[in-house]
């Protein structure tokens, strides 16, 4: 039996990780070797969000292991403690953003499916991200990339002939930086 203590997890800080958005993971469900769920821990630190605001077609859950985070929903932002567990549901009305506005370290779990496609919708940004096991680096199109559904093969254009629309590769390992909201100029 493989075992993991979430307490003591090696976490992992990407660099490329925009400020406001610099948490560190630790891949719970990897080292377990799980093949049906998503078990990450976080630390997330003060004045630092784990994700821009989405909801996923899946359930998700938020445990909070340490310190203070608030939950930003369909029904406003709520102040989670250690022990608070939360569910997160299915599609636009489990839409959730978890902040740090303490000033200590907060430690968090997320459970979710891993099954594949996965896809993730961000309402600020008005993006999706969509991954497969194919490409688990996965992409962000913008809505307005969207083509009609019997648009004919020969009209579509590769991803290299784009307009702009479809950004590039991004990591699925914390969250996806191409879904900020713009910013104002």
């Amino acid at each position: 039996m493989k075992r993991v203590n979430v307490f003591d997890a090696e976490f992992e800080y990407d660099e490329a990780d925009p400020q406001g958005y610099r948490a560190a993971a630790a891949f719970v469900s990897k080292t377990l070797g799980s093949e049906e769920t998503a078990i990450k821990a976080f630390e997330l630190p003060p004045n630092e969000r784990l994700c821009p605001y989405h909801y996923e077609y899946v359930e998700e859950w938020l445990l909070v292991l340490d310190g203070d985070v608030v939950v930003r929903t369909p029904d406003g932002e709520q102040e989670l403690r250690r022990g608070d567990l939360v569910l997160f549901a299915s599609g636009p009305s489990g839409a959730h953003q978890v902040s740090n506005r303490a000033e200590q370290t907060a430690r968090v779990l997320m459970l979710s499916s891993s099954r594949e496609p996965a896809v993730a919708v961000y309402p600020d940004s008005d993006k999706i991200g969509v991954w497969t096991d194919a490409d688990p680096d996965g992409h962000i199109f913008e809505r307005t990339a969207a083509v009609p559904y019997h648009l004919p093969a020969h009209s579509r254009r590769s991803p290299l002939q784009s307009s702009g629309n479809l950004h590039e590769s991004t990591n699925r390992k914390q969250c996806l930086v191409r879904c900020l909201p713009a910013q104002p100029t």
